[in-house]
């Protein structure tokens, strides 16, 4: 294999280039990569076609890998978004005038070289590029080897898009897919500022457990919905049915569903023909599998005690029926990945209760997880969700790409 180390070298000098860019230059960048993309859809599509060739339609990665014409609509309108987004850069966070007359300015800065290792999304490579050259940084791209005829195509793109600009196409760094490079860039402490892995749990805690580099997890997602005794149910089973099948790869997708006894004889056979049509598979614990049963569902398995707390990232979901809120408070703090966690009710106070003491990036009333996105939420785009709480939580887009920077200036002051 030969050293990235070079690549790196290449990366941290343009880094440079990228910083000198104005706001209105890294803005007119954005859009011009997005024009370029709109009209690029066919050749994107044709390299996209050559890696789901080589993949396994019934693998769950399937969905992750593939662009279509609408999903690479979507990446434009993400970029049209984040070029309008206010320039994190230059922001003044602290301005004052110390005692010994020295002018104290705190102002956010870039990162520098951010690294992100992924998996079967060539969408992150748009992404992430997009969220670090507005943000004013370099980025190294660790794309998974599924993904590799994509990522190679739009990383092309990108870097045709840097160089009309006047930057170093080593702005945008895609690395070799091979695996053996990961161990080099988690130890590039000299030139790579942060790390973020993006995907499988396995993948997070690799990256937890041998970067020297500091690093920002985007967790895997155990998402929980709870259906509280008091729940309008005639609205919950579509909130969970959309949780569940609207695009079950995702991180954000629900992977299960805990329902209050008093209403799980009622709400449980509402599920079965919408999971019926998308051929969900359902673990359930004893009294959700007699429910299920009784109302003829049969892509039904008993739940063992490992399909709790389980990202499943398919068509599979986890039933179990709770004594009430407390109970459900209980699962969900030991089961939970801190993601997503929802709860469908119409009981202010228990609504007030699971909101204040579920930990999670996201807790959400009477609506569907599908929304955790940065998107969604006027971001514009992620780079993940994180599931930490230094720096970032939640979404990790365009506003945490920065850190702080102190400008002293003085007129001859010492301190002895």
């Amino acid at each position: 294999m030969t050293p990235i180390t070079p690549l790196l070298q290449a990366t941290q000098q343009a880094a440079a280039a990228v910083r000198r860019l104005s706001s209105d230059q890294k803005t007119a960048l954005i859009n011009r990569l997005a024009d370029v993309l709109a009209a690029q859809v066919e050749p994107i599509v044709a390299e996209n076609s050559r890696d789901l060739d080589r993949m396994d339609p019934t693998d769950p990665k399937f969905d992750r890998l593939k662009l279509t014409e609408s999903r690479i609509q979507g990446l434009v309108d993400s970029l049209r978004v984040v070029a309008t987004l206010p320039d994190p850069t230059g922001e003044v966070l602290i301005d004052r005038t110390i005692e010994q007359g020295l002018s104290l300015r705190k102002i956010a800065v870039p990162l520098g070289v951010v690294g992100v290792i992924y998996e079967a999304r060539p969408n992150v490579t748009v992404d992430v590029a997009s969220l670090c050259l507005r943000s004013g940084n370099a980025c190294v791209l660790k794309g998974g080897k599924e993904a590799d005829f994509s990522n190679r195509y739009l990383v092309g793109l990108i870097q045709n898009v840097l160089v009309e600009f006047g930057v170093p196409k080593a702005a945008v760094t895609l690395l070799p897919p091979d695996r053996a490079v990961v161990n080099e860039l988690l130890t590039a402490v000299r030139y790579v500022d942060i790390i973020i892995p993006r995907g499988s749990e396995s993948l997070i805690q690799f990256v937890r457990k041998h970067s020297l580099v500091p690093t920002i997890e985007t967790g895997a997602g155990v998402c929980h919905t709870y259906v509280e005794a008091t729940a309008d149910l005639d609205k919950a089973a579509p909130i969970v049915v959309n949780a569940k099948v609207s695009r079950p790869s995702v991180c954000n997708s629900l992977d299960c569903v805990l329902v209050d006894a008093a209403v799980a004889d009622r709400f449980l056979p509402m599920l079965t023909a919408d999971f019926a049509q998308w051929n969900v598979e359902v673990f359930a614990d004893e009294p959700a599998y007699t429910i299920f049963q009784k109302a003829g569902y049969t892509n039904l398995q008993p739940a063992q005690p490992d399909d709790f707390g389980r990202e499943f990232l398919d068509y599979k979901c986890a039933v179990k029926v709770v004594s009430g809120p407390d109970e459900a408070l209980s699962h969900i703090q030991a089961y939970s990945s801190r993601h997503s966690e929802a709860i469908l009710s119409q009981n202010q106070p228990v609504i007030d209760q699971f909101l204040r003491e579920v930990d999670a990036a996201a807790v959400y009333a009477n609506a569907s997880t599908r929304f955790t996105d940065g998107g969604c939420f006027g971001l514009g785009a992620e780079i993940g969700i994180s599931t930490q709480k230094l720096h970032a939580r939640g979404p990790f887009a365009l506003e945490k790409l920065v850190t702080e920077k102190w400008i002293v200036t003085g007129d001859g002051q010492v301190r002895w």
